[in-house]
């Protein structure tokens, strides 16, 4: 009976009201863009250091990697989930690259194994929510303690360092002018874009993150869905853990700590909902530049590290707040 009913509100959506949506999606990214220029001309305005080309540039570096990491955090958020175990998967990736690459393994065998570790990480996650039917909060604080643990315990909390050149020019160079780590944020904004907004399975992710009941007796698997979107979190981690491995030139046991954080904040000031169903990749790629402009004007203005954490910790606050006020 109730999958009739779903079927019957289905029918009833209009083009007016799929055009009042997409109208709605336009106006957030174009306030939330508004906002980055307005800040960026603010700094612009106090240092004239910001506008330069290689400050550009080191804003588009360190963004980089808490871009990629949101983009996982974005899809899900979108599900009503969260996954606060991206840190710790950050650092276990980078880890496990290295450790693979003092042993002598070739490079791309030693990418590829960080990789899995990112998305075992991300299947067990979405496994534990899904069928154990437990909160995400809980699941992936639990996996973020026990991720930490073991990338302390197999390298004796000691950084692996020493290397390969050829593995640091991931992080460290450029093609035609631009960092490598940005080509891949964009490849990656790109494709995870295109599954988010032009595939079924975008289409699904949504629905489970608008209502998951309604969702079930449209016939989606939600449960297969669910751990999807935690194998695509854990996976991006990983690649930002590969990333910053390379970039320091060592795999570090405490690296990504605290970049939860920043994949939350990117994801909910672009104009993801807490409350599922909604959010935006183009929006989130925005938000951590936000994050990025940021932090970047603040240390060019010698603003204290400890008042640039009060400060994202406010606009995260702000950007909750204003997402309550629209869906009231």
């Amino acid at each position: 009976m109730m999958k009739e009913e779903i079927l019957k509100r289905r029918k009833k959506y209009s083009l007016k009201e799929i055009r009042m949506k997409v109208g709605e999606n336009n106006f957030q990214i174009m306030s939330i863009l508004s906002g980055l220029l307005i800040m960026m001309l603010i700094f612009s305005l106090n240092s004239k250091y910001f506008f330069t080309s290689n400050n550009l540039l080191t804003i588009a570096l360190q963004t980089s990697m808490i871009a990629i990491i949101a983009l996982g955090q974005t899809f899900v958020l979108i599900t009503a989930g969260i996954d606060l175990s991206i840190g710790s998967n950050m650092a276990i990736a980078g880890v496990i690259s290295a450790m693979a690459l003092k042993s002598g393994m070739p490079i791309g065998i030693a990418i590829i194994l960080g990789l899995l570790a990112g998305v075992l990480v991300g299947l067990i996650n979405g496994s534990l929510i899904a069928y154990g039917d437990l909160p995400p909060f809980v699941v992936t604080l639990g996996t973020m303690s026990i991720v930490k643990g073991v990338a302390l315990f197999i390298t004796g909390g000691i950084p692996v360092t020493r290397l390969s050149k050829s593995f640091n020019v991931i992080g460290n160079n450029k093609i035609a002018g631009i960092p490598i780590p940005v080509i891949i944020t964009i490849v990656l904004t790109l494709l995870f874009g295109f599954i988010l907004s032009k595939t079924k399975l975008g289409t699904r992710i949504f629905a489970v993150g608008s209502n998951l009941e309604a969702a079930k007796y449209s016939g989606i698997n939600t449960k297969r869905t669910i751990i999807i979107v935690y194998v695509f979190s854990g996976l991006l981690a990983a690649v930002a853990g590969i990333i910053m491995a390379s970039r320091i030139a060592s795999g570090q046991p405490t690296a990504g700590t605290g970049y939860e954080l920043y994949a939350v904040a990117a994801s909910v000031i672009g104009g993801v909902s807490l409350a599922g169903g909604e959010g935006l990749l183009t929006g989130t790629l925005i938000g951590a530049l936000i994050i990025g402009v940021l932090r970047n004007g603040l240390n060019l203005l010698s603003v204290s590290a400890f008042i640039q954490e009060i400060m994202i910790g406010s606009v995260i606050i702000i950007a909750v707040f204003a997402d309550r006020i629209k869906r009231k």
